[in-house]
């Protein structure tokens, strides 16, 4: 177990301790991983707030940027629950852990953080209490936090209801109070072993300049809580508060707005037991956040680690054209143009409906292929012509490969999407390719048939009530010689191409698989999308089959 027992004090003592927050980057088990095994530099791990039963949270957006550096989310409390998440506590914790793990608990009830507290503790080194979320349902977060007597009477009942407990108690406070000293006092008093501040200030709504719309999808009419650079003046204010209503010994993790080393030293000179980052994290490859927080524990210049520049800003366009293919698939064509390469993807957003990542099928003119799926596809395949839709991005990283002197390039359902940018790649190292997609039913001409066709040999199979039928037309004679591979498709689909591929003699470390995974931010904050420990959003979306293989990833 962690040693939490060092960060008592400590703000006296002038080591820089650092930590990831709730909801931020160490949201999921492959993460927080990632961060104990891979990121010596961070001394907490903080997971994101769990509940008793599984929350759903809001739908997309979940997340904005009014200006580069501040954010604006509302997730809404996100988790899998209790039950999906206590096996992979223990499965962590058998494997051993170097940093001090903190796990975030939320709820509605006394009776429910009980439970979450019993059940999280043999796990935990810290159990942190989420009286602060903003943008919660009513009853937990900050409804709790904006009162002294309620987070006090919450923490009295832990207390009494579990006297074993061995992990630190510690309550996260929201900012928007009065005197948030006092109500760190009243916790403290009734038992708590430390305070984390600030959680995000607000909510606020955030309005999109283009179309006028709130940004946001949620209850709230699209308010959410504001994090970054802009809260972090508010959270010295806060810390310093704080400490000085309970006292020296209390632990006090301090968080909010903090990006550079100066912000730091700031952060512990105003009382800080150790210094959270949470937001700044999406403004650094996930490949250099050891450098980071390296860099901030030596005191040393982040600037060049720290992009500029808005990665959530939304760009209009016009609906050109929408071609069906069925009942249910469209191809889009909007206003403008991208330079969209393999591995990289864009959000559509629709004010009002919400926002979806998909793959960019033709940079110019600007086509995507949507197949319907729920609400929000449903949206798109209303858009007539004229109407205006909105993109954000681009995201993720240009595809890195060997070049080859033929290609066998494979496809499923609107996977195939990606297909284009690939044979568009591929054509400029004058590669020969064999492109071969699988449709579930046959009617009429393939959606990109013409385009794909234009790149080399293009063959089309209808499933025919099998699945991956298109795997079938496949022989050792297509892949002999220098030929690498190229697979976009459902999930399944691919393991059973890549399988195949191996057993035919392909390399490993040939074989391309397309990773698109659910993301909900698009810019390395909300943990979504991790892949063998690695963020799609940011690294790309392919990976060799080798080294899926190597990191166990289910597809």
């Amino acid at each position: 177990m962690g040693d939490a027992s060092r960060l008592r004090g400590n703000h006296l003592r002038g080591e820089i301790l650092l930590s990831t927050v709730s909801g931020v980057a160490s949201t999921k088990k492959e993460l927080i991983e990632l961060f104990d095994r891979k990121i010596p530099s961070v001394d907490i791990i903080t997971s994101k707030s769990f509940q008793v039963t599984p929350n759903p949270g809001n739908r997309e957006p979940v997340v904005c940027s009014p200006s580069p550096g501040d954010f604006g989310n509302s997730v809404g409390l996100r988790n899998p629950g209790m039950a999906a998440v206590l096996p992979e506590m223990k499965e962590i914790r058998e494997h051993g852990m170097r940093a001090i793990l903190n796990i975030s608990l939320s709820a509605s009830t006394p009776e429910d953080f009980i439970a979450l507290v019993k059940a999280f503790d043999p796990y935990a080194d810290m159990l942190e209490l989420n009286f602060s979320c903003p943008h919660a349902a009513a009853g937990y977060g900050a409804s709790i936090g904006s009162d002294k007597s309620i987070a006090s009477g919450y923490v009295r009942a832990i207390n009494e209801a579990y006297p074993g407990r061995r992990a630190l108690l510690i309550v996260k406070l929201t900012p928007n109070v009065p005197d948030i000293g006092d109500i760190a006092r009243g916790v403290i008093e009734a038992g708590a072993d430390g305070i984390a501040a600030i959680n995000t200030v607000g909510p606020k709504l955030y309005i999109e300049p283009h179309s006028g719309a709130p940004i946001l999808n949620n209850k709230l009419g699209g308010k959410g809580g504001a994090s970054g650079e802009w809260v972090k003046q508010e959270a010295l204010d806060c810390i310093r508060a704080i400490r000085k209503a309970i006292g020296p010994e209390p632990i006090l993790l301090g968080m909010g707005g903090v990006s550079t080393s100066s912000d730091v030293r700031a952060m512990i000179a105003a009382g800080a037991d150790s210094v959270g980052i949470g937001s700044a994290l999406s403004r650094v490859m996930p490949t250099r956040w050891e450098e980071y927080f390296r860099t901030l524990k030596e005191g040393g210049d982040v600037s060049p680690l720290l992009s500029s520049g808005n990665a959530l800003e939304y760009v209009p366009h016009t609906v050109l054209s929408r071609e069906m293919h069925g009942p249910d698939v469209v191809v889009l064509t909007l206003s403008g143009t991208m330079d969209c390469q393999p591995g990289q993807f864009v959000f559509l957003w629709i004010p009002g409906k919400g926002e979806k990542p998909f793959s960019v099928a033709v940079n110019d003119p600007l086509t995507f292929l949507v197949k319907k799926r729920g609400a929000f596809t449903e949206a798109v395949l209303s858009l007539k012509e004229g109407d205006t839709v909105y993109t954000r991005g681009l995201y993720g990283s240009p595809m890195v490969y060997e070049p080859s002197s033929r290609a066998l390039l494979i496809g499923g359902g609107t996977g195939a999407a990606v297909l284009p940018l690939i044979a568009s790649a591929l054509s400029k190292d004058g590669t020969v390719m064999d492109i071969r997609v699988g449709v579930a039913a046959r009617e009429g001409k393939d959606p990109l048939e013409d385009v794909l066709a234009s790149y080399g040999s293009y063959t089309s199979v209808a499933d025919d009530g099998k699945p991956g039928r298109v795997l079938d037309t496949i022989t050792a004679a297509d892949i002999e010689g220098d030929t690498s591979c190229y697979i976009v498709g459902p999930g399944k689909m691919m393991e059973k191409a890549a399988i195949l591929l191996s057993s035919l003699g392909v390399q490993e470390d040939r074989i391309y698989l397309s990773m698109e995974k659910n993301t909900m931010c698009g810019i390395g904050m909300c943990g979504e999308c991790v892949c063998g420990g690695h963020l799609p959003c940011k690294e790309g979306t392919f990976f060799t089959w080798k080294t899926l293989k190597e990191n166990h990833v289910e597809l």
